[in-house]
């Protein structure tokens, strides 16, 4: 390899390490946020600031957002499975749980995704490896929420699952957004913000009557972070890396997020996970992990064996 790809590759890997503490932030900013926002008016900003900048970003590359009734009708259904619900979800429960349970939780979407394509759609196949890694994340889930996930008590467990919820939504919208292939990935990015915007903002208005909060500065700026790092700025970085990492090679901040998302918590909220969070982080990064690496290609075997 020539010095010139080594910095390219360098350089890829971090903008990934980016990309993970982009997304791993935005527990805190939401945690921030709604402090003094209600839920709803916090995402309904988030999605209609990211998606005014993304469509910035697509008339300076010169392209445009398509305009018939079929996508424009999916560009809703994946804003109701990516945006609306999920965001809103995370907001709500983030009033009362720690950002670093909220990005532990969070982190699980390949494994339900795993599950809803195993039990429903079945486009992929099923693995011992990816098996396992489903084993260990609802093992990591389960120490993360407690006991009180059995017993039905306890004052954050409705918040937790509601996470829970959340990641099942993300599930469903990775499986949904392959029907926009042959779209550069940017367009059902920005379409399914712009289309949650155009849900959640009449909700807000009708809900919160904004004109009366009185949000404080830090939640402010933690919305403005939050809608132009962790969302806008983030879906760019991860554009790129599609392309130059590979859909594969992108999918490793799922895992390199979880400890990144909970530092961030412990170092700017003085949050503190128990013991047996910590545990199911742990189980939790290792199911992701397995869920999302590569297996290794026979001609790589053969090769290596040679």
């Amino acid at each position: 390899m020539t010095a010139a790809a080594k910095t390219n590759v360098a350089f890829e890997l971090l903008l990934l390490l980016a990309l993970a503490t982009l997304w791993g932030a935005s527990y805190t900013f939401i945690k921030i946020g709604v402090e003094t926002i209600p839920p709803v008016t916090l995402i309904a900003a988030r999605t209609l600031l990211a998606g005014a900048i993304l469509l910035a970003v697509i008339g300076w590359r010169g392209l445009s957002l398509p305009r018939d009734t079929a996508i424009l009708g999916r560009f809703l259904f994946q804003a109701c499975l990516n945006s609306v619900f999920p965001f809103t979800l995370i907001a709500w429960a983030e009033r009362t749980i720690d950002a670093g349970v909220a990005v532990i939780l969070n982190s699980t979407t390949p494994i339900f995704a795993f599950l809803l394509t195993a039990l429903i759609t079945r486009h992929e196949p099923v693995t011992a490896r990816k098996f396992v890694g489903v084993i260990a994340g609802l093992t990591g889930i389960s120490l993360i929420i407690g006991l009180e996930a059995f017993h039905g008590i306890g004052d954050q467990l409705v918040p937790q699952l509601a996470v829970i919820l959340a990641t099942i939504c993300y599930a469903g919208a990775a499986i949904f957004g392959k029907n926009f292939k042959g779209h550069d990935p940017i367009i059902p990015a920005a379409g399914s913000l712009l289309a949650g915007a155009v849900l959640l903002v009449p909700t807000s208005l009708i809900v919160d009557r904004p004109w009366t909060l009185n949000p404080s500065p830090e939640s402010l700026i933690a919305l403005i972070c939050l809608s132009a790092f962790s969302t806008a700025l983030a879906f760019v970085i991860y554009f790129r890396l599609i392309h130059t990492l590979g859909s594969v090679g992108t999918t490793a901040q799922a895992y390199v997020r979880v400890p990144i998302g909970v530092a961030i918590g412990v170092l700017f909220l003085g949050e503190a996970l128990s013991a047996t969070a910590w545990i199911g982080l742990c189980c939790v990064i290792a199911g992701v992990a397995a869920m999302t690496m590569p297996a290794r290609q026979r001609a790589a075997a053969a090769a290596a064996k040679g």
